[in-house]
This record gives structure tokens, sequence and C-alpha cells, in this order.
């Protein structure tokens, strides 16, 4: 326990002071982390042995990113030898590159450092919102508790490398707050840029349809004004054009109307081979690949269940049900376009309210467990999917 007097100061201070000092904290942990990796990492296709900080946190697709800051995207797809779209550009979305890019010219810095500076700023942003959106659900203790597990979470050292995964989870963090403050205007301009930052507008598109259908049920009870109602159907149709958005100007760019799904599914490739994308069915392949035949379809079903039983476990009921709407409509984002591999782990990320339902229990010792876990889940995964071994093919 600390003492009384630190107690008292504590409770004196601004409420953004000490979710910045968690925030301080944990990228010491972090930064520290990566930096006994990165004396280790080996000479690798982006970075000689030994690289420092920044080159060794602009590795893997990062330097797509990069590719996009400083050339764009190409007006011709790479078609390789067998005849199908090669992995190229068109699968990361402007946002956090055209940022980057404005600090690099406004600074003269190199890609490298001005894109860590870029996450880490971000990075900052969302945790000081995610903390305001703790609150909107729970008390001041857990939600500070909430605060410490978003940011020693297994996959947080992504919010300091060049991945746009900061800034997405910034303006989806906000995003989320603006829907239970339920001010819908406000949600045009910051679905907008989350949409093209991270593929995202459908997704909370649907989130926002199961609001919608819910405050129209409760109505009586929770009244739902005419002007309300439109404003807020009217945001959610936007968030889906936002979601249709970037694959229409990758197809007027390139003349392929299929040129945003190609390029994604080139990336797959390597599991499956070239197949077209039909929704609900890359879990199932995924499965199979993995596990075989039946046990992969098994897990995957068991997953599906296990998944839906979460969002009605006591717990997760205690975030409200918008946060568990945007839960299930990602999840089912996710189920309906997504193959499993060891990028799953990242893109499970914008699940980050279900940290309000971990950090629920108050014992001092499940606290400090979590907490331990969390930082080993962070060796881990820079372990497995960042460092670099060889012919890697575990992409973060």
């Amino acid at each position: 326990m600390l003492p009384a007097r630190w107690r008292a100061r504590a409770r004196l201070a601004p409420w953004w002071a000490g979710v910045a000092g968690i925030w301080v904290l944990s990228r010491v942990v972090t930064t520290t982390l990566v930096l006994i990796l990165a004396r280790v990492q080996g000479a690798n296709p982006w970075t000689g042995a030994s690289p420092g900080y920044f080159d060794f946190a602009n590795i893997w697709d990062a330097r797509w990113y990069n590719i996009v800051a400083v050339s764009g995207y190409p007006a011709v797809l790479p078609v390789t030898s067998t005849g199908h779209i090669g992995e190229n550009a068109w699968a990361f979305l402007p946002g956090y590159p055209a940022v980057v890019r404005v600090l690099m010219f406004l600074t003269g810095a190199p890609w490298a450092p001005a894109a860590v500076v870029v996450s880490l700023a971000f990075s900052l942003g969302a945790t000081l919102v995610f903390y305001r959106l703790m609150l909107r659900v729970q008390g001041r203790g857990t939600a500070l508790f909430a605060v410490v597990l978003f940011c020693v979470a297994p996959l947080t050292p992504i919010l300091q490398f060049g991945y746009a995964e900061a800034m997405y989870l910034f303006f989806l963090t906000l995003a989320l707050l603006l829907l239970l403050e339920r001010r819908y205007v406000l949600l045009f301009p910051v679905v907008a840029v989350m949409a093209f930052t991270r593929p995202s507008g459908l997704a909370f598109a649907l989130a926002l349809g199961f609001h919608i259908v819910h405050r129209w049920l409760t109505r009586r009870s929770d009244p739902f004004p005419a002007a309300e109602r439109l404003t807020a159907a009217s945001v959610t149709v936007f968030s889906a054009l936002s979601g249709f958005a970037w694959p229409l100007i990758a197809w007027i760019a390139t003349g392929s109307a299929t040129a945003y799904t190609d390029t994604e599914l080139a990336w797959r490739s390597s599991y499956i081979g070239y197949q077209e994308l039909v929704p609900f069915t890359a879990w199932f392949q995924g499965g199979i690949w993995w596990l075989g035949t039946p046990l992969g379809i098994v897990v995957v079903l068991a997953l599906v269940v296990g998944f839906a039983v979460l969002l009605f476990t006591p717990a997760v009921r205690r975030l409200g049900v918008d946060l568990r709407f945007w839960l299930a409509a990602y999840g089912l984002y996710l189920f309906a376009v997504f193959f499993p591999q060891s990028s799953t782990f990242r893109l499970l990320m914008p699940m980050f309210p279900v940290l309000g339902a971990i950090a629920q229990p108050k014992r001092l010792w499940y606290r400090i467990g979590i907490v331990v876990l969390c930082v080993l889940g962070q060796w881990g995964w820079l372990l497995i999917c960042w460092g670099v071994d060889g012919k890697d093919w575990t992409p973060p």
C-alpha cells in the first residue's frame, strides 16, 4: 500500500497526470524488452544484426507504410509468375503514413524516428481516451487498472512501432466514447479518419446498427427522438460507405474492381494458395490448414461458441450494451473476412474493451498476476512474431 500522504496527493492530481504516468512507466518496460531483443537480433531482410531501436521498430509491414509515405500506391498491380496479383501497397490504408509524412516534412526527420514518434503520440492519446471510456462503465479504481492493462497488454509493443495500430486505436476509442455519449454528429469525422487508417467502417457500421435497434426497442424507457434517429442512421450509412471507400479508390486507380481484395488475398496465398474471397469460410480454411479435418472445424466452432458465451458473462455485461455491440460486430467482421495466422493477435487488438472486464476483480494478488502475465506476453509476442528468425513465417 502507498503511504497516506502519497494517496492524498494522487487524488489531488489531475486525472490525465495519473493516466500519463501509467503510460510512461509502461513504455519504459516495453522499450527495455524491445532493446533486449534488438541486441540479439540477427541480420534480416530489413536491418543488419543488432539494429538500433528506430530501425528495429520499422521492420515487417512498417516498410509498406514507409513505401506509401514516400512513393504512394501503384497504378499497375504487380502480377506473380502464376498470373495472380502479388503483395503490394494497396493493402495499407493512407491515414497513418500521411500523418508521418507531414511530420517528416515539418521536421526533416527520416521515416523511422518520425513513425515511432507518431505512434507514441497516438498511443498516449488512446490511453487518455480509454480512461474516459472506462469511466463511463466502471468506477475510478477499476478504470485506472483497466488503463494499466491497456498499457501492458501483450501486443502493446506495436503501439510504439511503425504500424498504424496506435493511430487506429486512438480514433476507435474516441468513436466508442462518442457513441456512449450519443454525440452522433461528431462521429462523422472520427469514423472517416478511422476508416482510412485501418479497415473498420463496416464493423463500426454494424455496431451502430445494433445500437439503433436497441435504442428503438427501449425507446419507452430511454427516449429516442426523431432528430437523434436521423443522425444515428446517417452516421451508420456513412460508416458503411466509408468501409467500401478504399476498395472503390483502388478500383478507380488501377482499373481492377477487385484490386483491394486480390491484394489482401495475396497475403494468405502462402498458406492455402490463391482462392476467391468467400465470406465466413476463411476461419474454417485456416482451422483445416493448421489442425486438419475434423479437428480444425471443431476448434473453430468451439471458438465461435466461446466468444458468444463471453459476451454474456457478468463481467462483460457490466461494460454496457454498446461496448458489447462493438465486440460482437468486430468479432463478426473478423470471422467473415480474416484468415487466422500469427497476425490474428494484432487483429484482436480492437477488442480492447474486454480489458474493462478483466480489470474488475480487486484482489491484489490477481492484479499483480495479470500484469506479470501481460509483460511476459509482450516478451513472448516479441520473440514469436516481431523478432526475425531466418525465413520467418510468423509475421506480427
